[in-house]
C-alpha cells in the first residue's frame, strides 16, 4: 500500500480531539536505496517520535539497568508471583524479600521486551505495523507489545475516554512513548 493511502487511512481513524494536532509524517529517498526513509509522528508541528532516532523528545533507553533504574515505572507485583517465588526458594527467604524479588524479575521481563521494541522502530517497520493495525482488532493492538500498535490504537477515535482512564496501571509498564501519547489522548499535554 502506498505511503499517502496508508497515512489518509489513519487519519481517518483518528480521535477528534487530536484532528490538527495529530499528523503522520515520512521521507523517503528516491534515488539513495540504501537509506530506508524515516517516519515520524508529530504532534502541534513538533516531531515527537522520530522511528530510529534517539533524539526525540521521548525517553529512549540505552539498556536495560536504565529501565530497571527508572523512578517513572512502577511494576504491581501479584500474590500469584510472589507464591511462585516463595515456592521456588522453598520457604527461606524473607516474607518482605519476595515482593522485591518479583519486582526484580518483572522489571527484567519488561526492559527486555522495551528494548527489543524500541530497536524495531524504522519507516518500514511502521508501514507493516500499521497495516497490520488496519486489519485486527483494536483490543489486540492495545494488549501488543509493539510500540507502534499501541500508539496507533491510542490515538484512534474507537477508544473511548473511558477505556483510555481504565488503562492507567497497564500503561504504566509499557514505553514512555507509549505513555506520551496516553496523556496526549487524556488531554493532559
Amino acid at each position: 500500500m502506498s505511503w499517502s493511502k496508508l497515512k489518509q487511512q489513519l487519519e481517518s481513524f483518528l480521535a477528534p480531539a487530536l484532528i490538527g494536532r495529530f499528523e503522520y509524517r515520512a521521507t523517503s529517498y528516491r534515488y539513495a536505496p540504501d537509506k530506508p526513509g524515516q517516519c515520524y509522528i508529530a504532534v502541534d508541528k513538533k516531531n515527537v517520535l522520530n522511528m530510529n532516532d534517539a533524539t526525540t523528545s521521548i525517553r529512549w533507553y540505552q539498556s536495560d539497568l536504565e529501565i530497571k533504574n527508572d523512578p517513572t515505572i512502577q511494576i504491581a507485583v501479584s500474590n500469584d508471583e510472589i507464591e511462585a517465588i516463595r515456592n521456588d526458594t522453598k520457604g527461606l527467604v524473607p516474607e518482605d524479600r519476595l515482593v522485591v524479588i518479583a519486582r526484580g524479575r518483572k522489571m527484567s521481563e519488561l526492559a527486555k521486551e522495551l528494548l527489543s521494541a524500541q530497536t524495531s522502530l524504522s519507516k518500514s517497520n511502521f508501514t507493516a505495523a500499521a497495516t497490520k493495525f488496519l486489519s485486527t482488532s483494536i483490543e489486540e493492538s492495545l494488549e501488543s507489545n509493539d510500540i507502534i500498535l499501541n500508539i496507533l490504537a491510542l490515538v484512534d477515535r474507537r477508544v473511548g475516554k473511558k477505556r483510555i482512564q481504565n488503562m492507567s496501571e497497564k500503561i504504566k509498564m509499557k514505553h514512555p512513548s507509549v505513555q506520551y501519547f496516553y496523556e496526549l489522548r487524556l488531554g493532559k499535554l
